[in-house]
């Protein structure tokens, strides 16, 4: 009892607070995402008695950074090509515990209403981050736009463009700046996330990903916990169907479920 007392004084006076078994802080980025994931925040509390602490981000690097650190129980922002190239570079030990839906990535223009009446030297904004910018170029090379020297090779970039006949010139500009920066270019990919509360519809799109896209984004953990009772309480919550009639009410349908096969 005098060690449980002193353990107890000490953590108090250091500022450390014991996790609860059923207390989890969940990481998303800012936006329609996080809605989506209140809702499942709400299921999860009234249906497995969870205490569910969701913690908004506005980039994509720092949520898996503060999974891995422990900050963050689970983060859901990311789909498995991005997550793969964020561990292979920075060495996360991460699970995939869930998965969440597929956001179509589209090319959108302020100047030009068909993608054939783009310029030759048009300036093209590109998502930066991993996976993302190839995941564009992908699009353009099956649209005829360009060659990629791979065509399967998801983290592709600028350089690894064979050709490029109609001479168009490339920016890598951060995801979430991509809307910012869409009238002083002909034409910027941005993925759905930022698109949605930037007023931008997919339908809009001049080039656009179906629903076939392997890029299903996922709730992650650190490898170990996607057995944890409470994780898997959350993803529960999350594939239900009050979850795809808001994500469907936020995306206007364009929100693919990647849970169902």
């Amino acid at each position: 009892m005098q060690k449980l007392v002193i353990g107890s004084l000490t953590a108090l006076a250091f500022g450390i607070n014991v996790a609860s078994a059923d207390a989890l802080k969940v990481g998303t980025v800012a936006g329609p995402e996080t809605d989506i994931m209140q809702v499942a925040v709400e299921i999860a509390e009234e249906k497995h008695g969870l205490d569910v602490e969701i913690i908004e981000f506005t980039d994509y690097v720092t949520p898996n950074a503060a999974l891995a650190d422990g900050s963050l129980d689970a983060n859901a922002f990311q789909h498995e090509p991005y997550m793969q190239a964020m561990v292979n570079d920075r060495g996360y030990d991460f699970a995939v515990a869930g998965y969440t839906f597929v956001y179509p990535i589209g090319a959108y223009s302020e100047k030009y209403d068909s993608i054939e009446a783009l310029p030759d030297g048009a300036r093209i904004a590109l998502p930066n981050d991993p996976s993302n910018e190839g995941r564009s170029l992908i699009l353009m090379h099956n649209k005829g736009l360009i060659e990629l020297n791979d065509p399967t090779h998801l983290e592709a970039t600028p350089i690894d463009i064979a050709k490029n006949p109609h001479d168009f010139d490339f920016l890598e500009i951060e995801a979430a700046q991509l809307p910012r920066v869409l009238r002083d270019v002909d034409m910027a990919f941005i993925n759905n996330t930022f698109a949605q509360p930037a007023g931008l519809s997919l339908d809009d799109a001049l080039i656009k990903e179906g629903p076939e896209s392997p890029y299903v984004n996922l709730i992650v953990v650190r490898d170990g916990d996607e057995d944890r009772e409470a994780i898997r309480h959350l993803v529960d919550a999350y594939h239900s169907e009050a979850v795809m009639e808001k994500a469907d009410k936020l995306f206007d349908g364009a929100a693919v479920p990647g849970w169902i096969k």
